[in-house]
């Protein structure tokens, strides 16, 4: 990571930088000799690996009652309905807590706040098994457990968008973002792969004991490697205080009376909404339009386009900003590709099409999808750095629950018309409305400063 921050076509002010910190407002920047709150490039290369197996694990654990939920249904005499409670449970958890961790991370410290939350959902992935077994009344116990852990997951994302505004520079957030991204699929590889080899060895309590132990084993690390000792919460200067005390005293209606910020929410929400959709209903298409094709190729292809794909939209994306490219133009084109190219590789899913065609055609939109890491998903840093763990919580919880209620939609559409081409003509759709809203409306000033014109100088 550069030690200096740097922008796309931001002024400069000449003075000494030993005497004042420097603050220009009508192009949303702060200039500083030294943002002591950066990571060096050796720190962040730990942080970038340790945040990706992190990731990976987080996906692990959420993966785990899926993956074992058939099993467990045999194992408790659980109906489809009781299975539908349990794993929606975790959804709910989910949007509870996305605002409330984004703003302790912005005030604490998104390390430690992460930390915390994987210390939590370690712990409660371990313990599943012997709640499970803790008396009678299965079903509402591991219902309130999948609540818990989308409530301790719920932080991980808000929090690794604070880290990412509070200590890496604007031209590289893309990478990191996008490398989450990639651990996410990882894990999401990993669960599938365990579980199918673990539940019919050791069976479907071995699944949460060894990802909890593996999750408990790189909290620890975390702790002992990068925290322990160190102090990560923002430095408080007397300017910094004073720019801090200018932002707090900003009222979170104004922040939202901004164009940028809904643009960017929307295009959150129409994206998650068709990536859930997606997740959740394409093993089902495959399953019912191609009876004799083999599972593991459709479950596993898309997933391992995704990994590389991810990482290579936000090296991208950073390679411009770099190259003197607009940030906001940089972020306008990852998000074309993450929801307009997508869905250019969807719209052929609606027609006839040979089983290859089908799955090269998902993989492709699932890779693509992995762009956003380089567009919306980093944009909040670019909108509202002071506050960007709160904002992205946000609009995060909002994803989640648009999410949640196109795979509805979705599954009433395909009962209904018994016909897939409506939900795949409704994906697209919702993209373009995104999209185009995003294309308008779309920026990377900053907008958490009350008065835009006025220079300040402290």
């Amino acid at each position: 990571m550069a030690d200096k921050h740097t922008s796309d076509g931001r002024n400069g002010f000449s003075g000494s930088p030993l005497d004042c910190e420097v603050y220009i407002a009508n192009d949303f920047t702060k200039q500083e000799p030294e943002d002591q709150n950066l990571w060096s490039r050796p720190l962040a290369r730990k942080w970038i690996m340790m945040l990706f197996m992190g990731s990976c694990l987080l996906y692990c654990a959420r993966m785990a009652m899926p993956i074992c939920a058939v099993s467990m249904a045999a194992s408790f005499h659980w109906s489809k309905i009781d299975s539908g409670l349990v794993l929606g449970g975790f959804f709910w958890g989910y949007c509870c807590t996305q605002i409330l961790g984004g703003y302790a991370s912005d005030k604490v410290g998104g390390e430690r706040v992460l930390f915390m939350s994987a210390v939590s959902w370690a712990l409660l992935t371990a313990c599943t098994p012997l709640l499970a077994h803790l008396s009678s009344h299965t079903l509402a116990l591991m219902t309130m457990a999948r609540f818990l852990m989308g409530v301790m997951q719920g932080v991980f994302f808000p929090s690794l968008a604070s880290i990412c505004s509070q200590r890496v520079v604007e031209g590289e957030r893309g990478f990191l973002m996008s490398a989450m991204a990639s651990g996410s699929h990882l894990g999401t590889l990993l669960a599938g792969g365990m579980g199918s080899l673990m539940l019919d060895q050791y069976g479907w309590e071995s699944m949460f004991y060894s990802i909890g132990f593996l999750a408990g084993l790189w909290a620890l690390t975390l702790w002992l490697y990068l925290l322990r000792d160190t102090d990560f919460s923002p430095k408080q200067t007397k300017t910094s205080c004073d720019l801090r005390s200018r932002l707090s005293r900003t009222p979170w209606l104004s922040l939202f009376k901004k164009p940028p910020v809904w643009a960017m929410v929307i295009a959150h929400m129409c994206l998650c909404s068709s990536f859930y959709t997606l997740l959740s209903w394409l093993p089902t298409f495959f399953k019912e339009s191609f009876p004799q094709a083999t599972g593991w190729v459709y479950n596993v292809v898309p997933w391992l386009v995704a990994i590389p794909s991810a990482l290579t939209g936000g090296y991208i994306s950073d390679f411009f900003i770099s190259q003197g490219y607009g940030v906001k133009l940089v972020r306008k084109i990852m998000q074309f590709f993450a929801m307009g190219v997508m869905s250019m590789f969807i719209m052929p899913l609606s027609g006839d099409v040979t089983y290859p065609t089908a799955v090269i055609c998902v993989s492709a939109a699932i890779g693509l999808s992995t762009f956003s890491g380089g567009g919306v998903n980093v944009n909040v840093q670019d909108l509202a750095p002071s506050c960007a763990g709160a904002l992205f919580g946000f609009m995060n919880m909002f994803g989640a629950f648009s999410g949640v209620v196109m795979v509805s939609v979705s599954g009433y559409l395909i009962e209904v018309t018994q016909s897939w081409a409506n939900v795949f003509s409704l994906i697209t759709l919702v993209n373009a409305t995104g999209l185009g809203i995003y294309i308008i409306f779309g920026d990377a000033r900053r907008v958490d400063l009350e008065d835009y014109s006025q220079v300040i100088v402290i």
